[in-house]
């Protein structure tokens, strides 16, 4: 499935900013960036609640906000890319 993981860190404190990166990094292990806070992550169910766990631990439920959206492939999804992004495919050859 396709999940959309879109998060709003608070940053005015040093603790914030830590909070931050540790977020996006734990996004980019699963998932690339469409955005500077915006992820897109092909999962498996397991995985899904894998990141989400991994999320909600590295948050601040009263400062920060995390949404997860879940696209099941079984529905379809269509995304429409404009400007200079370039997203990969999942379904493609992986080329390092």
């Amino acid at each position: 499935m396709l999940v959309i993981v879109c998060y709003d860190v608070c940053t005015e404190t040093r603790e914030g900013r830590r909070r931050l990166r540790r977020v996006a990094k734990v996004c980019e292990g699963i998932g690339q960036r469409v955005q500077k806070s915006v992820f897109e992550c092909k999962v498996t169910l397991a995985e899904l609640e894998t990141l989400e766990r991994r999320l909600l631990s590295e948050i601040s439920e009263q400062q920060d906000c995390l949404r997860l959206y879940r696209l099941p492939e079984t529905r379809g999804a269509e995304v429409r890319e404009y400007g200079h992004f370039k997203a990969v495919d999942f379904e493609g050859p992986l080329v390092l």
